[in-house]
């Protein structure tokens, strides 16, 4: 298919700028870790992106362990660009990550500067591009000293394989600490990535929120939707089709004990009220808070990306509003 993007793509579109940095990402970006392996649809997933790119979202995220297999979801959007988008790079934000599981032996994990290496190479390869917009350490490791990987996270911005550099998964005192090796390796460590929900305040407590704050460093969120808890896929029962039953590594049957299910059901009624769905609420109530540059979604569908979308049209929570949301949580 040929495809030319909406000449209309920013023209209600919102960008916020990581930290006090000169990137900007969209309100919503994509994220490519489920439905992009290979057991996906390859022209559904040439529809999300058209869809995601024709709406203003220019940020696609990635990892290497993206899939399944692992390295597939690199594949799969590296094909995507190279038959269709390929002239819209410029346009694009294009993130990957390393830091978990990718190869037998020592060097195919964590933090090490072999392994951070190799990793960008053999994604560069698979989207088959010249570098990354962000390229992310995936997550702490104990094992590597931080300066090591902070090192390595500096050398490949310094090689132009990447244009920017950020932490995914971080603590705020371990932030801090890596920040403060980048800033004197003057790399530009622009944003952190983290999960965070109105069922999921970890960010809040373990003080990588605060941080990201202080230091003028950008935020950006991975499952706002909690893994779909937060939208009405739920609230009438598990359907056939859910990964609760297909794929149960990130959300399973315990998921939905019969609390979980009333408080959904009573975070959906203050949507309703707000003339919102529960899912662009939740996004909303993410995207509102301090801080925070953008929200990553996933989707298996176009249609999800759209709707997801109004979540820009109500962005405003009264105190009462958060409060009701805080004691149904808490």
């Amino acid at each position: 298919m040929e495809y030319t993007a909406n000449s209309k793509r920013y023209e209600c579109s919102e960008y916020r700028k990581c930290g006090e940095s000169g990137l900007k990402l969209p309100a919503v970006s994509l994220g490519l870790w489920h439905n992009f392996g290979d057991n996906a649809d390859y022209e559904n997933m040439c529809r999300m992106c058209f869809t995601a790119f024709d709406n203003g979202i220019t940020h696609f995220d990635l990892a290497n362990n993206y899939g399944p297999l692992e390295g597939s979801a690199e594949n799969n959007f590296g094909r995507i660009l190279a038959d269709h988008m390929k002239k819209y790079r410029d346009e694009m934000i294009i993130s990957t990550k390393a830091g978990y599981y990718m190869w037998p032996g020592p060097y195919g994990d964590k933090g090490s500067k072999k392994y951070l290496t190799a990793s960008l190479d053999q994604s560069l390869k698979r989207m088959n591009i010249d570098y990354v917009d962000i390229f992310y350490h995936h997550r702490m490791d104990p094992d590597t000293p931080l300066y090591e990987t902070m090192w390595a996270l500096d050398s490949v911005v310094k090689q132009g394989k990447a244009l920017y550099v950020g932490l995914s998964n971080y603590d705020g005192e371990t932030m801090k600490k890596a920040a403060s090796i980048l800033d004197e390796l003057h790399c530009p460590f622009v944003i952190n990535q983290n999960r965070y929900s109105i069922l999921d305040r970890s960010v809040e407590k373990n003080g990588i929120l605060k941080s990201a704050v202080e230091k003028k460093k950008g935020m950006i969120i991975f499952s706002p939707l909690a893994q779909g808890l937060l939208t009405n896929r739920y609230l009438n029962g598990i359907p056939s089709d859910s990964r609760v039953k297909t794929d149960g590594r990130f959300l399973n049957v315990n998921s939905l004990s019969p609390d979980m299910l009333e408080k959904i059901s009573k975070l959906n009624n203050i949507a309703k009220a707000r003339g919102q769905s529960l899912a662009q609420m939740a996004l909303s109530w993410v995207y509102s808070r301090e801080g925070i540059t953008s929200v990553l979604i996933g989707a298996s569908k176009p249609e999800q990306i759209t709707e997801n979308l109004k979540m820009t049209c109500n962005l405003n929570f009264t105190k009462e509003e958060l409060d009701e949301i805080d004691s149904i949580v808490f």
